[in-house]
């Protein structure tokens, strides 16, 4: 049976990065960026922290777009901004696949480190610490995060992929099979 990977945290921490070296590591898998999905809107685009956006519609196809994937037996690694609400949604609606869920997070330091190798037009710069902040404020049970400041990305993907701390819990669940890694030789 497939796995479902949630992978969020703020601007500049390496959800893209980390979710593509999972999901390069799996034999069968689907890579969802959230923010590609966000931008398809042209006419009418608002920007997601405004009002008036279009996170409504966002949603419906991201979760339909994961459910199609698991239904066919891939693994989906999804990742956006994903809040505590949200993540509701998703246990109820996937209660039937193994989920890990993980808040990347890095000292302020190193997210502007991060932040400043990206593209030019794609870098948030300060907004960078404000989301930052943003997130290790929010309602996430603890146990999610995973602070990336002292990891290198094959590690970083190497602990989500083999620790279950990520998992998020259902009373009936199977016992998830998650595959081994095929990012390093070592482990962390």
């Amino acid at each position: 049976m497939a796995n479902l990977y949630i992978i969020t945290g703020p601007s500049g921490v390496g959800k893209s990065t980390i979710s593509k070296k999972i999901a390069k590591s799996k034999s069968k898998s689907a890579l969802i960026e959230g923010d590609y999905i966000y931008s398809q809107v042209i006419g009418g685009y608002v920007s997601a922290w405004k009002d008036g956006n279009h996170l409504d519609v966002f949603w419906d196809i991201c979760l339909n777009t994961i459910e199609s994937y698991l239904s066919y037996d891939y693994d989906v690694i999804f990742n956006y901004i994903v809040t505590p609400n949200i993540i509701k949604v998703i246990k109820e609606r996937f209660k039937k696949y193994a989920i890990k869920f993980v808040v990347l997070i890095t000292d302020e330091e190193t997210i502007l480190k991060r932040d400043s190798q990206r593209p030019v037009d794609c870098q948030m710069k300060e907004r960078c610490i404000i989301l930052l902040n943003n997130f290790k404020n929010r309602n996430y049970d603890k146990k999610h995060f995973l602070d990336s400041s002292n990891l290198s990305a094959d590690e970083t993907a190497y602990i989500i992929e083999n620790q279950d701390k990520f998992l998020l819990w259902y009373k009936k669940r199977r016992k998830p099979n998650w595959s081994e890694p095929k990012l390093l030789d070592k482990k962390v």
